[in-house]
């Protein structure tokens, strides 16, 4: 079983896609729609940045959903096909327009949209977020519940057994870290976002979406498409709307969801757009050796991934790891 994965925000790198906008005029055409629609010279900021620009919020976000639809149109032109579709908070975009249940167009107007509305929400109250690396994920729900005062830093990201992210105002992430650095609860790392995701923060930004939404046309997927907020397929399109609009300000449940993906077979995993995160989490979530993990950010690795995949079919190969 095929399993193509989209990252979200903080997969981002100044330089990423550099062949896509060599060789793939279509790509060139989704990232000018993308920069009509934040305002600014994406391709500029994606080859030379500055940083600071480029993780802006209504300018990374549809720029990431065009990395991965350009890598993901030269995967499928290859003939590698999925059988369920998943992204990472942001990347649930792109997974849309993977399962079919979008346009690659419409796709980026809603990533464009989202990223304006989450980076006004962001700018009326900043905040940030943080990944724990942690075995007492308990005694971090305690202090959340115990301590922090209701929305000001709640659990936004399930990613894995022993990750989760925190999101919120960065008073309350450094009185998190300070209380897990003194305990000896785990690691923790500030992650390259710009504002508290997946937080009641994002609830303005989340109501303005949702109306904004009501005159986009969703389709039911073509393949099962497994969504954040409940870890589950769903196939209704008013229910997409809907779920597309909770993502905002409702957590992640990437355990959930790659729990469900093991539990169904899934013997491939295509990791499409930049970094490598998404296959480190596959990792974490107990995908060991049996399972291939492709990473599809550059044009060499969509030829790797297509090229074993016809290997594995053909030739009754057992998948190994692809990491280009």
């Amino acid at each position: 079983m095929n399993v193509f994965l989209f990252p979200g925000q903080g997969s981002q790198e100044i330089g990423m896609a550099a062949d896509l906008f060599k060789a793939a005029a279509g790509f060139r055409s989704l990232v000018a729609r993308a920069s009509e629609r934040a305002g600014a010279d994406l391709e500029r900021l994606c080859r030379r940045g500055p940083e600071r620009e480029l993780v802006r919020t209504k300018n990374l976000q549809p720029l990431m959903v065009c990395v991965s639809l350009g890598y993901l149109r030269h995967l499928t032109a290859a003939g590698v096909k999925p059988d369920r579709v998943l992204g990472h908070s942001l990347g649930e975009i792109a997974a849309l327009a993977a399962a079919g249940s979008v346009s690659s167009e419409t796709a980026v107007d809603i990533a464009a949209k989202r990223g304006e509305l989450m980076g006004a929400a962001a700018d009326r109250w900043p905040g940030g977020m943080v990944a724990v690396i942690t075995s007492e994920r308990e005694a971090i729900r305690r202090f959340l519940a115990e301590t922090v005062p209701p929305g000001k830093l709640v659990l936004a990201n399930d990613n894995a057994p022993n990750q989760i992210v925190l999101s919120g105002e960065d008073g309350w992430i450094e009185q998190a870290v300070q209380f897990i650095n003194r305990g000896k609860l785990g690691q923790c790392r500030r992650l390259p976002v710009a504002g508290p995701w997946h937080s009641p923060a994002m609830a303005p930004a989340r109501e303005e979406f949702e109306k904004w939404l009501e005159a986009i046309e969703f389709r039911a997927p073509q393949v099962p498409l497994l969504f954040n907020v409940t870890a589950a397929a769903e196939t209704d399109p008013g229910a997409i709307r809907q779920l597309v609009a909770r993502n905002l300000v409702e957590p992640v449940r990437w355990r959930e969801c790659l729990d469900r993906l093991r539990a169904a077979g899934a013997t491939a995993l295509f990791e499409i757009g930049p970094g490598r995160v998404l296959s480190g989490l596959a990792r974490a979530n107990g995908f060991g050796d049996a399972t291939r993990i492709s990473n599809v950010n550059n044009l060499r690795g969509v030829e790797l991934a297509a090229g074993l995949t016809v290997c594995d079919s053909h030739r009754g190969v057992k998948p190994g790891k692809v990491q280009p």
